[in-house]
């Protein structure tokens, strides 16, 4: 009888150390800012992006710079997190990399338009719009014009959810086909593969600016479709909405928002903020 006293007395304080070890555990895992749910000094702040200049992209020193990651990372900043990017190598998976805890937020020249039941949204801080960009010397000068053409637009992107949205102008074309990304897009217009693509308008801008030098390419007059910026959080991640908010909010109060928009100037940032 004492001998099993003894042992069920030995698998409870077994049971019990176990438990506790596990809650220590825990508990500094919080402490090191491993809790996906408690905020504190440590914390990561884990921004995912695509590369969409000028909103995300590497410089010629390898270092992620651009109007929303420089952004994101005063936010981090000011909340005494430690900020991290993190490149969505594949679009398509952005939302999985989100509800699996991997990143923290989309920020990247995100359209909220659309997507609003998707995500839980910051305020929107950026007017944007999608525009058709076709080679100078083509004679195509208004959407009129893009009857019978082809066009390129990336996948799963607002510019393909913008021509899929406007039948009178989708049904305009010979084709439409889908790339991976802009600059494929644009390439394939220098080389004839496609009479346009759609993209939005400070990443056209950027692109003709910095890679195309202006001579080749230009944008249409007629924009197709206006939308505004968001940063967006898993859903139900009030919380974290609500922080990075607060901040954004400051900084637009106190002109820093002003401040890193101008350094992005030549390709239209400042122009077309939001003022919160």
């Amino acid at each position: 009888m004492n001998k099993k006293i003894i042992l069920v007395f030995t698998l409870v304080l077994a049971a019990f150390l176990t438990v506790g070890a596990v809650s220590a555990e825990g508990f500094l895992d919080f402490l090191n800012g491993d809790s996906s749910s408690g905020s504190n000094d440590e914390k990561t702040f884990v921004v995912g992006f695509s590369e969409f200049p000028p909103f995300g992209y590497k410089d010629a020193n390898g270092e992620y710079i651009g109007f929303d990651l420089d952004l994101a990372k005063e936010v981090a900043k000011r909340n005494n997190w430690t900020f991290k990017a993190q490149p969505i190598i594949d679009w398509e998976s952005k939302e999985v990399e989100l509800n699996a805890n991997e990143i923290d937020c989309i920020w990247s020249e995100f359209t909220i338009d659309g997507r609003e039941d998707d995500y839980t949204w910051s305020d929107p801080y950026f007017n944007s719009s999608q525009v058709i960009v076709v080679k100078s010397n083509s004679g195509i000068d208004s959407l009129d014009d893009l009857n019978g053409k082809v066009l390129e637009v990336q996948s799963e992107s607002s510019a393909y959810n913008a021509i899929q949205n406007n039948k009178t102008l989708k049904d305009s074309f010979a084709e439409i086909n889908k790339v991976g990304d802009d600059d494929t897009a644009l390439m394939d217009l220098g080389s004839g593969i496609c009479d346009a693509v759609i993209m939005d308008f400070p990443s056209a801008n950027y692109r003709i600016t910095e890679r195309f030098h202006d001579t080749d390419f230009k944008i249409l007059d007629e924009h197709v479709t206006h939308e505004k910026y968001g940063v967006a959080f898993k859903k139900g991640n009030d919380e974290m909405r609500d922080q990075v908010q607060k901040t954004l909010d400051e900084m637009f109060k106190d002109g820093t928002v002003d401040k890193i928009a101008q350094k992005y100037d030549d390709y239209g940032i400042s122009e077309e903020l939001l003022h919160m």
